[in-house]
């Protein structure tokens, strides 16, 4: 088996570590620009890193104008301010959507490129400006991961791709995630879990080291997610949702994601839904729509999981599928669209948005045509 495994060359993970994001990064840059949103300054998050920053004396720039899914404006804008600043270097503090913003101003910061000439996989010309990478949610991962995804300015998620995405350093501290309320945890919890899932099958890509680092993900996030939910203080739990976030991303970066983000993209380009949110939405019907595909990686998966079946394939993959959308029943996450304001109207546009994602519809054990997405998203209207 021939396979090629890349992921970022330096992972710390210690509660308190942001409060030493100073000397973290103090031999890397001296101008920092600090991409974060407003939420992350209101909830005071960022305060103790802020001062570690002060106190090894850089001359840093806080940004904290991003967006959910960043729009490729707010994208545009942002490199033009840390231009300004003469920042050299970028650090995403917050979610998914601050991190890959950060991404994508290190690699544009001292680019001629344009952000649409790097839209795609392996269009990103020479290297980028120091950047680290700091999650405040156990999600996506994307502070090991080689993607930045934002909204163009015609509503499509675009995924940018290249080694220039992986971070020279990721700084996972648990006590950032402390204080995440149950919805973000929920939401940015089942979206790791599915990072997870569609790793372990990829029709192309999945390989031995991210089928390891999948289950181990899996198996965190699964056992600790309504633990997170239920009892938002407990430090063991959050840890772990945290590490098996990490994992998933280090996994999917590998073996990339299939038909459940393929599905997701247009809930949150059309109508602003979390990415998670989004996820979590869509797991159950293309699970069932995968099943005749992937039965035996599901049951294999159901194992890691508990789901406890026994039987055949086909049984250890519904036993799967059953236990895992009862967890995430227990979440608390929304699983209905119309509950979200889209009417069956809006799912003609939504299908054919979704065939549009084929970077990652093209990983799923399954294929997807315009009539299964449509069907699918009909069964959790």
């Amino acid at each position: 088996m021939n396979f090629t495994f890349r992921t970022v060359p330096n992972v710390i993970f210690e509660a308190g570590a942001s409060s030493k994001l100073g000397a973290l990064v103090a031999s890397r840059m001296k101008r920092p620009v600090i991409v974060t949103d407003k939420g992350i300054i209101a909830a005071g998050l960022i305060n103790a890193a802020l001062q570690s920053l002060k106190d090894a004396g850089l001359d840093f720039l806080l940004f904290d104008g991003i967006e959910a899914d960043p729009p490729a404006r707010v994208v545009r804008n942002s490199v033009e301010i840390a231009r300004a600043h003469k920042a050299d270097g970028v650090i995403g503090f917050g979610g998914g959507s601050s991190m890959d913003t950060a991404k994508i101003i290190a690699v544009l910061l001292n680019s001629a490129q344009s952000l649409e000439e790097i839209y795609g996989t392996g269009n990103i010309k020479g290297g980028r400006s120091a950047l680290a990478l700091l999650p405040t949610t156990s999600g996506t991962g994307s502070e090991v991961t080689d993607i930045a995804v934002v909204t163009s300015d015609d509503d499509q998620k675009i995924g940018i791709l290249g080694d220039q995405m992986f971070a020279d350093i990721a700084i996972l501290d648990p006590e950032l995630t402390y204080g995440l309320p149950r919805h973000v945890t929920a939401a940015t919890g089942v979206d790791a879990m599915v990072h997870a899932i569609e790793a372990y099958t990829n029709c192309h890509k999945k390989n031995p080291v991210s089928d390891a680092l999948a289950r181990e993900a899996l198996r965190l996030l699964a056992a600790n997610i309504v633990e997170a939910c239920e009892t938002p203080s407990n430090k063991s739990a959050r840890a772990n949702m945290l590490l098996g976030a990490m994992l998933a991303g280090q996994a999917f970066t590998n073996s990339p994601v299939g038909a459940v983000h393929g599905m997701a993209y247009p809930l949150g380009a059309l109508f602003h839904i979390p990415h998670g949110a989004s996820n979590a939405l869509m797991l159950e019907p293309v699970l069932r729509f995968n099943a005749s595909a992937a039965a035996p990686l599901y049951a294999e998966l159901g194992d890691v999981i508990g789901a406890n079946a026994t039987g055949g394939f086909a049984e250890r993959c519904d036993a799967f599928t059953d236990r895992l959308m009862e967890i995430v029943a227990a979440t608390g996450v929304e699983r209905r669209l119309s509950n979200l304001g889209i009417s069956h109207n809006d799912l003609p546009r939504m299908a054919e948005d979704a065939m549009k994602a084929q970077r990652v519809m093209q990983n799923n054990p399954r294929d997807v045509t315009y009539e299964d997405a449509l069907k699918m998203y009909g069964e959790v209207l």
